[in-house]
């Protein structure tokens, strides 16, 4: 069964402090009333058992959130639930892999963002959120890594990416539905800055020239492969604007979660 967990998490976070704060808002415009609960794809969520929701992963000690995370997500893989993770900032998603790793040996990551995060280190953190796929990858948690809408490659990013053989899709390369057709388990991490922030305001890494919603919603239904997990990280309430990209949050999990029912 997918489960919602949230993650309030952004120790990790090099510019702006906020996302911590983005799992209760994403759920509050989730269940807002100015919409309905079905996707676009005809699953109800609001169904007593389309998902469950494990609320918010208690992180009183940043210190010890990564062992925390790994640990919680760990025991839901074991009860066979499939954890839609709300960030938070993008670190969460390494520790969140080390405990898929044990479970899944032939792991596609699908990422969108704007960035590759791909830095060895960033501002003498190696636990940034500018760096969880170079962990990822350099501990082989995953068999294939495929980047969607990267906008902000620098050298260093571009050398990682050639040393981990990353797919990486430039945002000047979409559409790419046929680079989305893969096999085998899938995980996706959306972060919310592959968005323009004309659609996202509510970011810490402002970067324009992204996707629209309707753009990231049709990539997101070209993947194939099985869902086995997927996280919203990097919105960040603080910079929103009117809750519009809470809403936009919200429809992002909404679809995902009717993604990941369908799929049952």
């Amino acid at each position: 069964m997918p489960t919602l967990l949230g993650i309030p998490f952004d120790a990790n976070s090099s510019y702006l402090r906020g996302a911590a704060d983005a799992p209760a808002k994403i759920r509050e415009a989730l269940h807002c009333d100015a919409s309905n609960s079905w996707t676009e794809s005809g699953v109800d969520l609001g169904a007593s058992d389309a998902y469950r929701d494990a609320g918010d992963l208690p992180l009183p000690d940043e210190s010890r959130a990564f062992n925390k995370i790994e640990a919680a997500v760990l025991e839901m893989l074991r009860r066979s639930e499939r954890p839609l993770s709300l960030g938070g900032d993008h670190s969460i998603t390494y520790p969140i892999l080390k405990a898929f790793a044990q479970h899944h040996s032939d792991l596609t990551i699908i990422h969108f963002d704007a960035h590759p995060d791909l830095y060895d280190e960033f501002e003498g953190n190696r636990m940034s959120h500018a760096c969880p796929f170079a962990r990822t990858m350099e501990e082989r948690l995953a068999r294939r890594l495929i980047q969607v809408g990267v906008r902000t490659m620098n050298g260093h990013c571009r050398e990682q990416a050639a040393r981990f053989r990353v797919e990486v899709i430039e945002m000047r390369e979409l559409p790419a539905w046929e680079r989305l057709k893969v096999e085998g388990p899938v995980y996706i991490s959306f972060d919310m800055d592959v968005l323009d922030p004309a659609f996202a305001p509510g970011l810490s890494h402002r970067e324009p020239g992204g996707m629209s919603v309707r753009e990231a919603i049709a990539h997101l239904y070209a993947i194939e492969g099985i869902i086995v997990g997927a996280d919203i990280v990097e919105y960040n309430p603080v910079q929103d604007i009117s809750g519009i990209t809470a809403a936009v949050a919200a429809k992002m999990t909404k679809e995902l979660l009717g993604k990941m029912i369908a799929q049952g």
